[in-house]
């Protein structure tokens, strides 16, 4: 029961985090762009949000894969089910760090002052490719391990 609800909320978080209606045609763009030098910035922050968000779903099969592992080690060694626990335990600091992230993006409005905008854009893209960095390594590591 558990395990469907975990897996129902990670849908529901992709479906949340499509484009949540930023639909612009192509000279919308280029409009935007001109008169908000901060939206291209906002839209680097939101790629690489898009690119990494799908690589939760991985996290989810790889922590299940563990847990599985774990719940039918009886014979296993104490050691070596603690270090099952240990992986479980770093892919959900890795999973909670996007769901933080996430929380957390406010982007300020189109009528804040455009250099504390910028200043905001620039931190949260820092943010975000740290974000990226430590999914990536977590999958890879993992899946090295399978």
């Amino acid at each position: 029961m558990k395990q469907s609800y975990i897996a129902f909320l990670v849908v529901l978080l992709l479906a949340a985090c499509g484009n949540k209606g930023n639909h612009k045609g192509h000279g919308e763009e280029e409009e935007a762009a001109t008169t908000n030098p901060n939206e291209a910035l906002y839209d680097k922050v939101m790629d690489i949000h898009n690119e990494v968000m799908p690589k939760m779903e991985d996290l989810y099969k790889l922590k299940q894969h563990l847990q599985t592992k774990l719940d039918s080690a009886s014979d296993v060694a104490t050691e070596q089910k603690e270090e099952l626990r240990q992986r479980i335990a770093h892919l959900d600091s890795v999973s909670k760090l996007m769901m933080d992230w996430m929380h957390k993006f406010d982007p300020l409005p189109d009528s804040a002052d455009q250099e504390e905008a910028r200043e905001y854009l620039e931190s949260e893209m820092e943010k975000i490719k740290k974000v990226k960095e430590a999914m990536l390594e977590a999958i890879e590591k993992e899946k090295g391990t399978l």
